[in-house]
Parts: C-alpha cells; structure tokens; sequence
C-alpha cells in the first residue's frame, strides 16, 4: 500500500488543459485566471482575442502615420471627440474596437462632416400688390411679342395681334374688318387632313388657336364676337360632300360680303343720315375719335355745309389729334380741348355726335371712357346727343355699369415720362386703374342712327334680333 508522502503523479499533457479549465470554472469571479505558461498551445479564443488586438494596434499606427503627415482636423466648436468610454448622442457607450491596446488617441481625426455656419440671406421684400381690387376680376396680361405663341397661330394673326396690342389698329370696326380679312387668308391656306372634313375641322382646330391668340393680345370687341359667331356658322353650313377648293371660296366670298354689308355700306348709309342732321351754323362736338363720326364730318364738309367742331379728347391714347388733324388738313374750322375744358366749351354747341364700341340691350352706350361724361354734361346743358352705331356693334348683354365688363389696359400707359407718377411702381398704398370704356345711360341719349334707321334707345334689342334672323 504507497505511503501517503509518495509524491502524486503528474496528469498526462491531454489532461493538463481539461484540468486547468476545471479548476478555472471553479475559481470565483473577478479573479483572472493564471496566465499559461510559455510554450504552451493557446486555445481557439485566445488567438481570437489576440488576433483583434493586432489588428487594432496596426490600425491605430496607421492613423498615427496619416495625423503625422497631415494636420489633424479640428474639432468644430462645442463638439468634443469622442474616446473610449464616452457616451453617444443615444446614451450609449462608445467602445473603441481592440481596447486592449494602450495606443494613444488624443490627436486622432475626428470623423463625420464638420458643421456648416449658415449663411444669412437676403430676403427681398415683397412687392405690393398694385391692383385695384373693384377692377381684380377685370386684369389680364397682355401679349406684346410672339414669342410663346402656338405653332398653329397664322403669321397674318401674329401680325395683327401685334397691331391690336399697341394700338396700331383701334376702333371697333377697325379690328373687325382686320380680324376677317386675317381669317380669310387662314382659310386660303388651309388644307383639310385626310379622315376628316372642312366644316368640323377647320373650326375647332384651326380658327380656335387663331381666336385665343388675339383674346390674349386684346379682349375682343363686341363687334368681333358677332362676326365670329357668324363665321363659325358659316363653316359649320359647308356641305361635306363639297370640295375643299370650293368650300373655301365660299367662306372667302361670304366674308367679303359680310364687310361690305355690315360695315362699309353701313358706314355709307350711316353717314349720309347724320350729315342730313347738321345744318348751317351748328356747333358739333365729338368725343375723341370714331371713324364713323369723321365719315360723318366729313360728308357734310363736302355737301358744302357751314359749321364748327369741337373736339374733346383725353389721356392716355389722345385719339381726338388724330381727328383733328384729319378735319384741318380737309379745311374744316376745328376746335380741340381736352376733357377738363368740356364745361365750358359745352355752352356753345347745338349738337353732340358719338361714336360707340357697343349699343347693350338695355339702350345704354358703352364707348370710350369719358363719352359718359360728355353725354351727362350735355343733358345738363339741354343739348342732343346722337350716337352712331352700325347693328353689328348690338348685343344681347345688359349692362349697369362700367365694372363688370371692361377692358383694363397697362396703369404704365397713365405715366408722363418726367412726370411725377414716374416712379408711382415704388409708392406705398398707390395704385393707378386704366379703364378702356364706360357705359352712358340711355337717358342721356336722344338718337341712335344705323343702317336701319334713326331709332330710340329702346329699339336696340329689336334691332339685334332681327340682324340675327336675317344671318341665319
């Protein structure tokens, strides 16, 4: 039996390991284990472990090298870099990987995007709103150029939308005649696709672009909405079975009708019939200019008549020169003033002749601005007033004031160059309104001459029908 002093014999080196870790399970925690000795294999996590501290130490030597060789970046202001053991935005602690090396990272790079100072901007002040607010409804930007215009807009009515945008072509009658005899030149060129015929065609793809064109450039007058009415009416009579070639001479030779007999016979009949009115000695007072009145002048000038005019015009357009100019240049004794000097000048006249850009349904006249107070001073005055209208100007519309329907034109047309409004754009609470027209009651109207007939006020939705009935 082996003594008790006898010493123990030594574990096989398979089971000095398995021992080891035995006795390592049962040691308590917080103690580290005993390191191994030298020589002795390590076990798979050991290496593991080790291998992460290499790899750490060999990055942290890299940065050193890189923080060397080119200036660290600093930290932006109120931001700290962030080391081993310090919390993040979330709470979190930050471990830096391999934090078994001992490497220094004090002057490490901080990493992520630097914050950026926000640079004040100028903020431009808001421009003030120079519309009138009773006229809002009633502003519309002008086209001045072609520019932006459609492709299937004729060069004939870009031409002429120009011409109407700067006042080259005016009067009522004036764009009338022009828009139809543009249209007539549209349809000479016009060639009807293949699948399709004229009389559907033509005015829904063609004469549509042409019209909202020369709404954009200019609203449309009274008379023009008449004549286009009547055009489309026209296209849509035209026989699908007919030729092309054919059709569009149809539509040609109607217009050149319809000008003839709406306007130029009109103006002729209408003329002759007010002419027939002034008599030797009178004193005729005309508000700005309508051909139709000129023709008027014109015609008893010629018939050997002696009398006087008396011209009243008004900013901005001054279109009472232009008629002026025109009566001198025949001979005739004229007078112009503008329309502060119409009480006056109003004491010595025996007749008023106007012109009109519309006769509405209710007899009331709507024409140029200012023609509503030449008429009131003229019932003040216990003199006439007789307006000239051909029947293509009647409409169905009603109207009891100058607010609902109107054109506004540019407030800029109202500035003298020099003057003291130059600047008005950069005056606070300043606003300038430009209507075109106004509206006369038939009160104050004594006489309507058109082709049809000398008429009261209350005849005109008489004579609008029976101008509608005789086109269809």
């Amino acid at each position: 039996m082996p003594s008790s002093d006898s010493p123990t014999a030594e574990p096989s080196p398979a089971e000095a390991p398995a021992q080891g870790k035995g006795n390592a399970a049962k040691q308590p925690k917080g103690k580290e284990a005993a390191a191994p000795a030298e020589g002795s294999k390590l076990s798979g996590a050991e290496l593991k472990k080790q291998a992460k501290a290499e790899k750490a130490a060999r990055r942290a030597q890299a940065l050193l090298e890189k923080g060397a060789s080119a200036p660290a970046a600093a930290p932006t202001p109120g931001q700290q870099p962030k080391v081993d053991g310090q919390k993040g935005p979330k709470g979190q602690r930050q471990h830096q990987r391999g934090s078994s090396t001992s490497v220094e990272v004090k002057n490490l790079p901080v990493r992520g995007a630097q914050k950026t100072v926000p640079v004040p901007v100028a903020v431009e002040p808001k421009k003030e709103d120079k519309t009138v607010e009773f006229f809002r409804h009633l502003y519309k930007t002008r086209t001045t150029s072609i520019a932006g215009a459609s492709k299937d807009v004729h060069p004939a009515v870009l031409a002429l939308g120009l011409q109407m945008s700067n006042y080259t072509i005016c009067g009522s009658c004036a764009r009338l005649v022009a828009t139809l005899q543009a249209f007539k030149r549209v349809i000479e060129s016009y060639t009807t696709p293949p699948q399709n015929s004229l009389s559907r065609h033509l005015t829904s793809h063609v004469l549509s672009p042409q019209i909202e064109y020369l709404s954009s450039c200019r609203p449309l007058s009274i008379s023009m909405g008449n004549a286009i009415r009547w055009l489309k009416l026209e296209v849509s009579k035209v026989d699908v079975s007919v030729p092309d070639a054919e059709a569009k001479k149809g539509l040609c030779d109607a217009i050149d009708v319809f000008i003839r007999e709406r306007v130029t016979f009109a103006d002729q009949v209408i003329a002759r019939s007010a002419a027939d009115k002034i008599k030797d000695g009178d004193v005729i007072m005309t508000y700005a200019k309508s051909s139709i009145v000129q023709r008027a002048l014109v015609k008893a000038h010629e018939e050997g008549k002696k009398f006087r005019v008396i011209i009243v015009d008004s900013r901005p357009l001054h279109e009472g020169k232009h008629l002026a100019a025109a009566l001198v240049r025949i001979g005739m004794d004229v007078k112009y003033c503008l329309i502060n000097g119409l009480s006056h000048n109003i004491q010595d006249v025996t007749k008023v002749l106007l012109g009109a850009h519309a006769m509405m349904s209710n007899g009331r006249l709507f024409s140029r601005i200012g023609t509503a107070l030449v008429a009131m001073e003229a019932n003040e005055a216990d003199k006439p007033v007789i307006v000239l209208c051909e029947t293509i100007k009647f409409t169905e519309r009603v109207a009891l004031d100058s607010i609902v329907h109107n054109e506004i034109a540019p407030a800029d047309e109202l500035v003298i160059p020099g003057g003291p409004l130059e600047q008005w754009g950069d005056i606070k609470k300043l606003q300038l309104c430009n209507p075109m027209y106004d509206v006369t009651p038939a009160d104050y109207i004594q006489m309507i001459i058109t082709e049809s007939g000398n008429v009261p006020p209350t005849s005109v939705p008489v004579l609008h029908r029976l101008g509608n009935e005789s086109q269809g």
